[in-house]
């Protein structure tokens, strides 16, 4: 089977989250199942490509066109890799928005995207089966079952969507809809209208043929009020087109028994070489290596409520008062960085 994920981001070529780490492994996963695996990405600052393919596509985004081309990587672990090429919506230092917040452009950038993904399909490499991944791919099966609906060569390839975190939507403005060229007739409750703007998510929704999340909780939990962001009725209506599939670890990239990056490799029939490994994280973060029995809590993470940092907020002065240290790396939300940066001195981050 011809398999193309398409996705905003992945290693190893750009990361801000898990969904790379997906993007990642999951091809290769499939690749070693015998399936023809291809990857589309944007091409973001400093991403190397092996040739480029098409120097120009024209893409109509309003009442303006942009011409961006397709570029190929080297193929990595027999997967290949493919750029949709534009330096001015994506050669920038960050993939979705600088300090200021997001990018101003975001839904012109990730419409073009989705534009450019069905034109290589047609051009360059058609599959047997499209997955998407989150918000910014979410307009493909928009177009696919919409603008492209009379179109022999793409109308009837099946579309997995995946939700990875269903906080981030892709909201918009309803004059987005006309700027980025989608008929005003998409701006209803039955498609990408969500409380009088445009919602990119909702319509991978309710366009792709197949949902899946990244757990069978998860996709129980995005059903209800609590949880489902304003989307649940939208998830309940596709509930028999939704599963939650449990996100696995790629055990050839995270094995302590064959890490290279590690003070020493350990194993769960000999974990004598954790002990080395705690001791170089203390002194990483210059932290007291005076009691290894000391409980080490370390923190890998973006700072942002739905990760549960409101509820550590809630108890840290009274956890640093517990005999304990606590190593912490990942940037968000500004009230939880100066959090960390305010507890005493056996918390370190970085």
């Amino acid at each position: 089977m011809k398999i193309l994920f398409v996705a905003s981001e992945g290693l190893p070529y750009s990361k801000t989250g898990g969904l790379a780490d997906v993007v990642e492994a999951l091809p290769k996963a499939l690749r070693a199942m015998g399936h023809d695996v291809a990857v589309l990405l944007p091409r973001y600052h400093a991403n190397k490509i092996h040739s480029m393919l098409i120097s120009s596509v024209t893409v109509a985004l309003g009442d303006r066109l942009r011409f961006p081309a397709i570029a190929e990587a080297v193929a990595v672990d027999g997967v290949r890799y493919f750029f949709v090429d534009d330096p001015p919506f994506f050669d920038r230092p960050e993939l979705y928005g600088d300090s200021a917040g997001d990018y101003p452009d975001n839904a012109e950038r990730f419409a073009e995207f989705s534009r450019v993904t069905i034109e290589f399909m047609k051009r360059v490499w058609l599959p047997d089966v499209v997955h998407c991944h989150d918000w910014q791919t979410a307009l493909v099966p928009v177009l696919l079952r919409t603008q492209h609906a009379e179109d022999r060569a793409v109308r009837s390839l099946p579309v997995v969507f995946t939700i990875h975190n269903l906080a981030y939507q892709g909201v918009f403005e309803a004059a987005a809809l006309r700027r980025i060229g989608l008929p005003d007739a998409l701006f209803s409750v039955d498609a990408l209208e969500f409380f009088g703007k445009v919602n990119f998510l909702k319509g991978g929704l309710v366009y792709a043929d197949y949902l899946t999340t990244v757990s069978r909780r998860y996709a129980k939990e995005i059903q209800t009020a609590e949880y489902g962001c304003g989307l649940e009725g939208v998830i309940q209506h596709r509930g028999d087109r939704l599963t939650g599939i449990l996100n696995g670890v790629d055990y050839t990239a995270w094995n302590p028994e064959a890490d290279k990056l590690i003070a020493q490799n350990y194993s769960a029939e000999n974990l004598a070489g954790k002990k080395a490994c705690k001791k170089d994280l203390l002194a990483s973060f210059r932290l007291p290596e005076d009691d290894l029995a000391r409980p080490l809590i370390g923190i890998v993470s973006r700072f942002a409520d739905q990760k549960g940092f409101d509820l550590i907020a809630e108890i840290a002065d009274d956890m640093m008062k517990e005999n304990l240290a606590l190593a912490v790396l990942g940037t968000g939300q500004p009230e939880y960085e100066k959090l960390f940066g305010s507890l005493p001195r056996n918390i370190r981050s970085a």
